[in-house]
């Protein structure tokens, strides 16, 4: 899906609108209004952060969830918002200085964002996801990160802190190549056939 502020969906520019568990009911409501009581949930960076309030505030709609592109810094936090919102409103990316925020400003550019949404976007409060929130997830949760994903952080805490949770490094993969890798996309297809109804394999 396209969250709010990305691809078609509505672009808001006030920062308040983009608290990670209010997208999530957003999430929650698409399944309501698809009539789709129970489904299999993958998010990637932001999106694994809505995943996992999805999974928190309503475990009986995450049949199995992936959380990739962010594994300890979900609990840690993941700084660098105020340069990558300062990249992001630049006039050029050629003016932005900060190289993660720069790496944002490309991949924003790439997939033609608004620029303005996404810097609202990070500019949003983020309310931390703590251990025992993450204990509480009854889900089968697939954990998958770069080796070369600094903002997101090593996979294992975050394995640790959900029970029965999996995790995958990809090696040499980055923030940016780690969404296309063929690791990363025939591990999550095995998952899932390991776990067609949400539950662990027999």
């Amino acid at each position: 899906i396209d969250n709010r502020g990305h691809g078609e969906s509505q672009k808001l520019y006030d920062p308040s609108r983009y608290e990670a568990s209010e997208m999530a009911e957003d999430a929650r409501r698409l399944l309501d209004h698809l009539k789709i009581p129970r489904a299999h949930v993958m998010g990637y960076s932001m999106g694994a952060r809505i995943s996992a309030f999805l999974a928190i505030n309503h475990p009986s709609r995450v049949a199995t969830a992936v959380f990739a592109g962010l594994a300890e810094n979900m609990i840690k936090g993941v700084g660098g918002g105020p340069e990558i919102a300062k990249g992001l409103e630049a006039a050029s990316i050629v003016d932005v200085e900060d190289m993660g925020a720069r790496a944002f400003r490309y991949f924003a550019e790439v997939t033609r964002s608004d620029l303005k949404a996404l810097a609202a976007c990070i500019k949003s409060s983020r309310v931390k996801i703590t251990e025992e929130m993450l204990a509480g997830i009854k889900a089968p949760v697939l954990v998958v990160v770069g080796e070369k994903d600094d903002l997101s952080g090593p996979a294992e805490p975050l394995v640790r802190a959900i029970p029965g949770a999996l995790g995958l490094t990809l090696p040499g993969r980055n923030r940016i190549n780690a969404v296309g890798d063929k690791g990363y996309k025939s591990a999550v297809l095995q998952f899932l056939h390991d776990h067609p109804l949400g539950l662990a394999k027999s």
